[in-house]
């Protein structure tokens, strides 16, 4: 089997394995779809990335590279914390963008534009378009029972399709969402991947905001710093073979979309996701003067050699 440049790489923080790791196989070319999907079960991570050369249609529109994203159940047209840590294997690999000042990704949803923040290891993502629908009480009732949550814990709900497909729920605290215990089960029944959120009271201050947080982090990661946020969030992904995931882009994307637009949360804020995991990320949500809104945070790499496929 020829051997492959491969790398892992740390996404949505700036501290190795805190944040939420993704597989990049650098040189995709002349895999299958079946071989892509086994070595996505086999690395048994949320996302794993093929890069490939883009489509001359793509090229002439400005894309860099073509990729190809794989869960352990299946192909995901559009994901945000693989869009970013693919980005990121591609540059260190040598990736010269045909603009200086971006990074233009095609996939499924078509093409993504990427952005270089403060650091040189910090991008943002433009959110594709997201589409949004209410979910039916039937679906809300099994999708709650299988949480654990009362009805009156439920604030708002949504279905958010932004290429991947959440369901969104936004609750009344970060602690109900910290205090969750999902039935992994049941939620896999529903078919339904599911994003809880809370935001944190502004009225609490940010050291007594820290505190908090830290305490439920340090259940797991008593040394690990924390940085302050505006909202705490988890995904659960049964459906697709991974029970919750540490940080998740196209999630967060949707739920800044949502949020922002319904004027809940600010055009600029901080996500918090994976200390029930053990985890420490940060994700960086702004809406431009267009109304676009960008995702970013960090990303560092963990692993890097060759794989044989």
């Amino acid at each position: 089997m020829p051997s492959r440049l491969f790398t892992q790489i740390d996404v949505f923080t700036d501290q190795p394995y805190l944040g939420n790791p993704v597989a990049v196989v650098l040189d995709g070319a002349g895999l299958s779809d079946e071989v892509m999907q086994q070595f996505a079960r086999w690395t048994q991570l949320s996302e794993t990335t093929f890069v490939l050369p883009v489509s001359a249609a793509a090229r002439a529109q400005g894309a860099d590279y073509r990729v190809r994203i794989f869960t352990p159940g299946g192909e995901l047209p559009f994901a945000g914390h693989p869009t970013l840590g693919t980005a990121h294997a591609w540059r260190e690999a040598g990736g010269q963008p045909q603009n200086p000042d971006s990074i233009v990704q095609e996939c499924g949803v078509g093409l993504v534009t990427l952005q270089q923040g403060a650091g040189p290891h910090t991008w943002a993502f433009a959110a594709p378009p997201l589409q949004r629908t209410t979910p039916t009480p039937e679906e809300l009732h099994s999708v709650c029972q299988a949480l654990g949550l009362e009805k009156s814990q439920v604030l708002h709900a949504q279905h958010l399709h932004n290429g991947p497909h959440w369901l969104g729920l936004l609750l009344d605290s970060p602690e109900t969402v910290w205090g969750l215990d999902p039935d992994h089960a049941a939620l896999k029944k529903t078919g339904l991947k599911v994003g809880v959120a809370a935001q944190y009271p502004i009225t609490l201050g940010l050291i007594g905001r820290a505190n908090r947080e830290a305490r439920a982090f340090a259940q797991h990661k008593p040394t690990a710093a924390v940085e302050q946020a505006d909202l705490e969030v988890r995904g659960f992904a049964a459906a697709i073979g991974i029970a919750e995931d540490p940080v998740t882009g196209s999630l967060n994307a949707s739920f800044a979309q949502w949020l922002i637009a319904e004027g809940v949360m600010p055009s600029g804020y901080t996500a918090s996701q994976g200390a029930a995991l053990g985890r420490n990320g940060r994700v960086h949500l702004t809406q431009d003067a267009a109304g676009q809104v960008w995702v970013g945070g960090q990303s560092v790499t963990c692993i890097t050699g060759h794989v044989l496929l």
